[in-house]
């Protein structure tokens, strides 16, 4: 019996040898996700955070409720507005002089023109209801 568990042993060492297979550890991955949300996230957010600061100083309130910032590429700021009316009403404040104070107050962004466009952002039409849709 001892000998028929020493040559088990001894096969079951062999497979975990030759089965075994060694992988080298990689670089650690929490310096370079760091180095991505520097160069990448906080980047875009700081300049976006600006934007968004300077959008619910100057533009009413009424309005802002109806408006969802998109995006902010190449100096163009586009904004989402879920009616027809109230982009409109936007749009005829921006040309009465509320674009070229949102430009003069967010001039360290790089914003250069704001570009409005109907669509929504939330699933439900009901205004307590809305919720931020990704697609």
């Amino acid at each position: 019996m001892n000998v028929v568990w020493q040559m088990q042993n001894a096969q079951l060492k062999r497979l975990d040898r030759v089965k075994r297979s060694v992988v080298a550890a990689g670089a650690p991955l929490g310096p370079e996700m760091i180095s991505f949300f520097q160069h990448s996230v906080q980047k875009r957010q700081d300049k976006l955070s600006k934007i968004a600061d300077c959008w619910s100083k100057l533009v009413p309130e009424t309005l802002s409720d109806h408006c969802a910032l998109e995006s902010f590429a190449r100096g163009t700021l586009t904004v989402t507005v879920d009616s027809s009316s109230h982009l409109y009403e936007l749009k005829q404040l921006l040309l009465a002089g509320l674009q070229q104070q949102l430009l003069f107050a967010c001039k360290s962004t790089g914003i250069r023109k704001i570009s409005l466009r109907p669509g929504r952002w939330y699933h439900q039409p009901d205004h307590a209801a809305r919720k931020l849709r990704f697609e």
